[in-house]
């Protein structure tokens, strides 16, 4: 079974922010994955589905983004899951917009969300679907610019680049890690 997480923040003002990337990705996978209704369970929504012959529980935590680590524990614990069979799909400053690197482990390099999931969890051994959202212009703080929404020239492209994390989350389920890793990380992820 796996545990797959969309990073993002509740509430309608926030759905198309650089932030929410993670939830677009989990919420193209429901719809992919034709699952019935979301629920909320764990302080999240959760909404069941299978990949593969693999079993999928599709998360979307309900607390803000810097508060995101209790309610995946909660799941974690509730399916007995090691950190090993939990993806998160999250936003990323330190990739260009449209890149998208598939990891395992690792520090959580200044985000939030993921710096609540390495604290609550106990570990930094789950595997990431990083969406690159580039970085913010030279005097804007990176919070402010994560909590705007993509802008015109990204909103061309964006229905490509969350469809293309989705097709890494489904290649680390089909496939394994490594063989998403190799498909996505390299140069020709930006080409497909």
């Amino acid at each position: 079974m796996w545990l797959v997480v969309g990073l993002g923040n509740p509430g309608s003002g926030y759905a198309r922010n650089r932030h929410n990337a993670g939830f677009m990705v989990v919420d193209l996978l429901a719809d992919r994955l034709r699952v019935g209704a979301w629920r909320g369970k764990f302080g999240g929504e959760v909404a069941g589905a299978a990949l593969a012959g693999e079993r999928l529980l599709l998360l979307k935590p309900r607390s803000y983004m810097n508060c995101s680590g209790p309610v995946i524990v909660r799941a974690a614990q509730f399916y007995q899951l090691e950190p090993a069979a939990i993806l998160v799909v999250h936003d990323d400053i330190d990739l260009d917009f449209d890149r998208i690197k598939v990891k395992v482990g690792g520090g959580h390099g200044g985000h939030n969300g993921l710096r609540s999931i390495i604290q609550d969890l106990g570990s930094p051994d789950f595997v990431r679907v990083r969406i690159g959202v580039g970085r913010p212009p030279p005097r804007q703080d990176p919070a402010d610019y994560v909590l705007e929404d993509f802008g015109p020239g990204e909103r061309r492209d964006l229905d490509l680049v969350i469809a293309r994390a989705a097709d890494a989350v489904e290649a680390v389920v089909r496939e394994g890690v490594t063989a998403a890793m190799n498909r996505y990380n390299g140069k020709a992820d930006a080409e497909e």
